[in-house]
């Protein structure tokens, strides 16, 4: 985990890659959230709503792209955290997190960071901003 002195304006953690996603990946994620929306899983029902394959829960995108920005701060030390969703993941995507300190406030002790997840090609998935505090 980082500390103050390592959290630098404009610099992160390396990058974190996971995938290929499959099937398996979303309906796992279904059953752990209870999110049962057939568009994550059912082909036939997913390129009916106009989608080339089941697509990714958002939240499951969202929740490796927290994990990595847990894994560098801690999860006891979010203090907030929002993100935007850009473009959805199908089966056989790559996805690579990436973060970078934004700003850092001394007096609170907290950074703000920026984080953002794309895919094999580059674009973005998900986007997210975080704020920490960093214990000394």
């Amino acid at each position: 985990m980082a500390t103050w002195n390592d959290l630098i304006e404009g610099q992160g953690p390396d990058p974190f890659t996971f995938g290929p996603l499959t099937r398996t990946d979303f309906v796992r994620y279904q059953g752990a959230s209870g999110d049962m929306n057939p568009v994550h899983h059912d082909e036939p029902f997913a390129t009916g709503a106009g989608y080339p394959a089941p697509l990714a829960v958002g939240m499951f995108v969202a929740g490796v792209m927290n994990g990595y920005a847990t894994r560098w701060l801690g999860p006891e030390n979010v203090r907030r955290t929002r993100m935007r969703w850009k473009k959805p993941a199908f089966p056989g995507y790559e996805l690579t997190v990436t973060g970078v300190v934004l700003a850092r406030d001394e007096a609170a002790r907290s950074v703000d960071v920026e984080l953002t997840v794309t895919d094999q090609d580059g674009d973005v998935s998900v986007q997210g901003w975080m704020t920490f505090v960093v214990p000394a």
